[in-house]
């Protein structure tokens, strides 16, 4: 999803309201427990914690270059839809133009995609090109607010659309939503919602420690091969 941009607080983005999130709450609840979400939580935990260390340096130099470069702050903070409903605050690298998030606010999918590159820094370009603006989430993951791999995280007041267009939307607060996810490895971020959605479903019907590994996989050739696009372009 895109980013929206400076300034905003997560208290200023429409939240659903209590009987919405009791509703798909009380579904989820019914849905059966898995002893796999136990052993991906416990891979979540050590890889996000291992890759914090290791990214610690890149995370402090890209935090210093957006200060020097955009202003304060260097972090985007967004209300997100987790697991069982709750919402949580998702962080990210500050890519975006002040007042973004107002002129965004309406719009969702292609759309917003497409009106979010012209909204973009160039630093902040750079950044989402090589996917180095979602390093925070890692802390999100650490934390327990997301997975490595699962359905991407969305705003509550698009939740609550989605929830009402799309039947089967509901169950994608069964698992912690993702930093990477079935329907960016293999479709990209301009899939249509229900497209993404029965990538969601399959992730969540055939969840495992293998395809969990194999997800990550796939996004670090997709990461790298992005990048390597991006340095190319820088060139010329």
């Amino acid at each position: 999803m895109a980013a929206p941009q400076p300034g905003s607080t997560s208290s200023s983005q429409p939240r659903p309201g209590d009987s919405f999130i009791e509703r798909f709450t009380a579904l989820v609840r019914g849905s059966p427990k898995r002893r796999v979400d136990f052993e991906l939580r416990a891979l979540d935990v050590i890889l996000s914690s291992l890759l914090l260390i290791l990214a610690s340096p890149l995370i402090a130099l890209i935090g210093l270059a957006l200060l020097v470069t955009s202003g304060r702050p260097a972090l985007y903070r967004g209300q997100r839809v987790g697991k069982d409903g709750r919402i949580f605050d998702m962080l990210k690298f500050r890519t975006l133009r002040p007042g973004a998030e107002e002129r965004l606010g309406p719009y969702l999918g292609p759309e917003l995609v497409e009106r979010t590159r012209a909204e973009t820094t160039r630093l902040g370009g750079r950044l989402r090109a090589m996917q180095l603006d979602e390093l925070p989430q890692l802390w999100n993951v650490l934390r327990g607010d997301m997975s490595l791999a699962g359905p991407r995280p969305i705003r509550p007041r698009f939740f609550e659309q989605l929830a009402g267009e799309l039947p089967a939307y509901w169950q994608r607060l069964v698992v912690r939503p993702g930093l990477t996810g079935f329907a960016q490895v293999r479709r990209g971020y301009e899939t249509s919602m229900a497209e993404k959605l029965a990538h969601d479903l399959e992730w969540i019907a055939d969840r495992s420690v293998p395809l969990y590994l194999r997800t990550l996989v796939s996004t670090a050739f997709r990461i790298a091969g992005q990048t390597l696009k991006s340095l190319v372009r820088a060139d010329h």
